[in-house]
């Protein structure tokens, strides 16, 4: 597998903690998914995500606020531009984003983001779902590989 990056690898050699979440979530569960992020920042706890959805995407921001590492992967070659805060952050050596696609792909799927979170559970130690909807992509996931990683449930009721 190829497999592109950006910012400090070291990163991958720590203790590393996935973290996903099904894109439609109850209300219920965001501010769960927010609480749990900001314990891990102040723990300074290493957290791997593809940080795409909009859930992941505020529980980068509650991240990227503290100093702890956050490796990025995503469902697409590296980015050509990167964003000021994430510059700031791989610059400081924090933040590494890795994807397992070449440049030439440019946009996200449902194909790319599959193999991603497939990639991110093979380079992850433990799993945090922070809601899983039932009959999707990432129910089958964990259904995968649950026995072979610790997964965790930040809200129960999803069908974990």
């Amino acid at each position: 597998m190829n497999v592109s990056s950006l910012g400090n690898t070291e990163l991958l050699k720590l203790h590393k903690t996935a973290f996903l979440c099904s894109r439609d979530i109850p209300a219920s569960a965001v501010l769960k998914c927010f609480d749990w992020a900001i314990e891990q920042r102040d723990k300074g706890n290493c957290i791997i995500s593809g940080f795409h959805s909009k859930i992941e995407k505020d529980v980068f921001h509650y991240l990227l606020a503290g100093t702890q590492p956050i490796i990025m992967v995503l469902a697409r070659g590296i980015k050509e531009k990167i964003e000021p805060e994430l510059k700031a952050a791989i610059d400081t050596g924090r933040l590494l984003i890795v994807t397992p696609f070449e440049n030439s792909v440019k946009w996200v799927t449902a194909e790319t983001a599959e193999k991603r979170n497939r990639f991110m559970l093979e380079l992850a130690d433990e799993v945090v779902i922070g809601y899983v909807s039932k009959n999707g992509m990432l129910e089958r996931l964990v259904a995968e590989v649950k026995g072979k990683k610790v997964i965790r449930a930040i809200i129960t009721g999803g069908p974990l």
